[in-house]
């Protein structure tokens, strides 16, 4: 992993799959989520950190492309890495990869900071950016 990837493994439970064994589409949803949140907490931010500030990083925007793919028992890689940096916003790349190296989804995902009090858009806190800057 290099500095300003992270990789995140999962494996895929039967509760993530359909009848016949794939993952449900909207799972790889969570399986980006999962990877974000693990990457901050290894960065030292726990996501109550943000809810006692009244803040949360909430998903504003998501393009996302499903090549292959996953089934149940597969072991997913998923990279994380942030393409774009702004003050108040993030521009997360990630991708689902299994264990042959074949990339099963890949996603653009931009998060906003927000204060849940007002429900408006507010700055990043500074050690969260910081922490951000150092590994994008």
């Amino acid at each position: 992993m290099s500095n300003n990837t992270n990789n995140y493994q999962l494996r895929v439970f039967y509760e993530d799959t359909d009848a016949g064994g794939i993952v449900y589409h909207a799972n790889y949803l969570k399986f980006f989520e999962r990877a974000r949140t693990e990457w901050l907490r290894g960065l030292g931010f726990e996501q109550t950190d943000f809810l006692e500030q009244k803040l949360g990083l909430v998903v504003r925007r998501v393009e996302m492309d499903n090549i292959a793919s996953a089934k149940l028992d597969d072991l997913l890689t998923i990279t994380s890495s942030i393409s774009q940096l702004k003050r108040a916003s993030l521009v997360f790349k990630q991708e689902i990869i299994n264990e042959q190296q074949q990339v099963l989804c890949r996603a653009e995902v931009q998060v906003a900071c927000v204060n849940l009090t007002i429900s408006r858009p507010c700055a990043i806190p500074q050690a969260i950016l910081g922490a951000f800057e150092r590994v994008s």
